[in-house]
């Protein structure tokens, strides 16, 4: 695609039909100052485009002349974010606009601040431009559409409108290029795939083998946050129907098996709690994209150690492994292990430890974790023990301890250790 000075397409607000009204006011109040002190300011990326397909963004993001140093004299309540590209965040109450400078575009001949490595990965970019390089810069045409508030007019540099209306996916640029600049722009595509419904570029899914070993350059917390984006956004399910077939998978989630009926069930089960507006929790999705490995390494360790230490141990285990792809946070870790340390808790039922498994502080979680099991198992033993936890939560205090009593009869008899007396000389 040519980076040759042109001007933009124009749409009016007649045209695209976008009213300020639908607009952040906030991210507005950030353009209006930027303006009023003598900067370029327009809305950018997917809120415009966003806009334009009928639906309210979530975010907001505004590009300026502006460089971040002078934003930040500009806004009293905002603070400087990032070394690989350097972005101002302003603070309104909990809301946050980010603001970026136009940057030059990756073929500019300035390198005075932009670094790469030996395989073409973008390590920093903070070489400023005009607004025209800064469309070329970006990574997707639909992504590469900006609003300008004062004239109401939205502008096209790269062809983004022509592919918004197709319901395309294209890079801006040569796709092999522009991914090795930065291998989790395939990420993104998949997201955005999921997300919009729209198809790939063939150029870009022709990629996906080659791209996925260049994964492993990326920091560990970076790709985490990407999985986060991929899975905790309303649209998992999509996104793990598209990312399990392909070479990627296997790069994100080494020991996770693709046609996992487990993991098909979560993803789609973690949309509509989003969509219903109730919390979900990274742990638990981890807690099941490891399920298959943890199971694993508890048969391996069950040979030579006790019940308790193997489980300890593969859990330990599974979780450092994915960390050397994906970061994990403690709390998330924690929670995974809690969940997988219920499960047989709860499929054996032992009367005298019922009561502190259903106060345990996982209880929920590793309940719904058992549901799971039992709708892509289709174990009898894990099916039966989830319903009879079904149960034994809708009862009273009576029922409950009638079924706990019920349980208690069918089960051995817990052995007493006779305590050894001590010898003593003189007693």
């Amino acid at each position: 695609m040519s980076e040759q000075p042109s001007e933009p397409t124009r749409l009016s607000a007649k045209q695209h039909g976008v009213t300020r009204k639908r607009i952040d006011p906030n991210a507005l109040d950030v353009t209006d100052h930027l303006t009023d002190a003598g900067f370029q300011a327009l809305l950018v990326g997917g809120c415009v485009r966003d806009l334009l397909l009928g639906v309210q963004p979530k975010d907001f993001d505004v590009a300026t002349s502006a460089t971040p140093e002078e934003v930040r004299r500009l806004f009293r309540r905002s603070r400087l974010v990032g070394r690989r590209f350097r972005i101002a965040h302003v603070r309104y109450g909990r809301d946050i606009i980010e603001v970026s400078t136009f940057r030059k575009s990756q073929s500019s001949e300035a390198h005075d601040e932009r670094l790469h490595d030996a395989s073409g990965l973008i390590l920093r970019d903070n070489v400023y431009g005009s607004l025209h390089e800064d469309a070329f810069r970006r990574d997707f045409t639909v992504n590469a559409l900006y609003y300008d508030p004062v004239s109401g007019e939205v502008l096209d540099f790269v062809g983004g409108l022509k592919d918004l209306a197709a319901n395309q996916l294209r890079f801006i640029g040569e796709p092999r290029v522009r991914i090795r600049e930065d291998p989790v722009r395939i990420l993104r595509a998949v997201r955005f795939q999921a997300k919009l419904g729209f198809s790939l570029d063939p150029a870009i899914v022709a990629e996906f083998p080659q791209t996925a070993p260049l994964l492993a350059a990326i920091p560990s917390a970076r790709l985490f946050d990407e999985v986060l984006k991929l899975f905790m956004s309303g649209y998992a399910a999509k996104a793990w129907e598209l990312l399990a077939p392909s070479p990627l998978c296997a790069a994100l989630f080494p020991v996770t098996p693709p046609e996992a009926n487990l993991v098909q069930l979560t993803m789609a089960n973690t949309d509509a709690r989003i969509a219903e507006n109730k919390p979900v929790t990274p742990g638990f999705l981890i807690a099941v994209l490891l399920w298959e490995d943890y199971l694993a390494r508890t048969a391996m360790y069950a040979v030579t150690s006790r019940p308790a230490e193997a489980r300890a141990l593969a859990a330990s285990e599974a979780v450092s492994m994915q960390q050397q792809v994906t970061s994990i946070p403690r709390r998330f870790s924690h929670f995974a292990r809690d969940v997988w340390s219920l499960q047989g808790r709860l499929e054996t039922r032992l009367a005298r430890s019922v009561s502190r498994v259903y106060q345990h502080v996982r209880f929920r979680a590793a309940y719904d974790f058992l549901v799971f099991r039992a709708a892509s198992d289709h174990a009898p033993e894990i099916a039966e023990a989830a319903a009879w936890w079904t149960t034994y939560q809708e009862c009273d205090p009576e029922e409950r301890e009638a079924m706990v009593d019920a349980r208690r009869s069918t089960q051995p008899k817990r052995k007493r250790r006779r305590r050894r007396r001590s010898k003593s000389s003189g007693n």
